[in-house]
């Protein structure tokens, strides 16, 4: 049992080791996977952003046609006014004041456009300050992980380097027969490579053992794997408090 005993808190010893290695590999994947979600985020934002720019303009531009298709017209009522007084009958009289009259219509819809145009531009331009205020925020956000994106990665790879090392010490003191299974498994299954039994429950696959499986772990006579994930497993009871590695808290 003894032997036994020492395997599991070596095999254990390492997978300690290897959760660290999986978390830096983690956030080695996660770290640049977050600035490409915010580049992904804020280029949504910048496209909405020019959008808004770009119907402003388009409004302020068809207000500046309307201002002064409103001015030309102006001075054409002024001018047919002033024809009106030098008319000589009365069918002169009427064809300038139809003329007048078109020219009024005219001008009343294309008055009733601008301020319709104008009310629709008061609204764009308070949608691009609402904008402006969380695409700047978007873009701080965006350039300040990006700074800090390589010092994040460097300090990854530094943290990577140490538990390499560590894992180098550690599997240098295990059975070279027991590593090759263990590093067997790492390299084709998902993490972890041994977990605990309790209950008859393997807490990697959360599968019943087959009753003769779970007989002959608590016997504690060798290290098996689970029939379902073939991880390899321990019953918890087997391996005592004191006999379990300790955390580098505790240490």
């Amino acid at each position: 049992m003894s032997l036994y005993i020492n395997q599991i808190r070596q095999l254990a010893a390492l997978q300690r080791v290897d959760d660290g290695i999986h978390a830096v590999q983690l956030e080695l994947e996660a770290a640049p996977r977050e600035v490409q979600e915010l580049e992904k985020s804020f280029a949504a934002q910048d496209s909405q952003r020019s959008w808004i720019q770009d119907k402003i303009k388009h409004l302020q531009d068809q207000q500046r046609r309307l201002n002064y298709d409103i001015k030309d017209e102006e001075a054409r009522l002024s001018s047919s006014r002033n024809k009106l007084m030098q008319v000589e009958n009365d069918q002169e009289y009427q064809a300038v004041m139809r003329e007048i009259d078109i020219m009024k219509r005219q001008n009343q819809t294309r008055e009733e456009e601008l301020t319709a145009l104008r009310e629709e531009l008061a609204k764009q331009e308070e949608n691009l300050k609402s904008q402006e205020t969380s695409w700047e925020a978007s873009k701080n956000e965006l350039e300040m992980q990006k700074s800090g994106l390589q010092k994040r990665l460097d300090a990854c790879k530094e943290k990577l380097a140490g538990l390499e090392a560590q894992r180098r010490d550690v599997g240098g003191s295990i059975e070279p027969p027991i590593l090759k299974r263990y590093e067997f498994i790492r390299d084709r299954l998902r993490h972890p490579v041994i977990v605990p039994v309790d209950d008859g429950i393997c807490s990697g696959c959360h599968m019943m053992l087959p009753p003769q499986t779970f007989v002959e772990l608590q016997r504690g006579s060798s290290i098996l794997s689970c029939p379902s994930c073939q991880r390899l497993i321990f019953w918890s009871a087997n391996i005592p408090e004191e006999a379990a590695p300790q955390s580098a808290e505790q240490k």
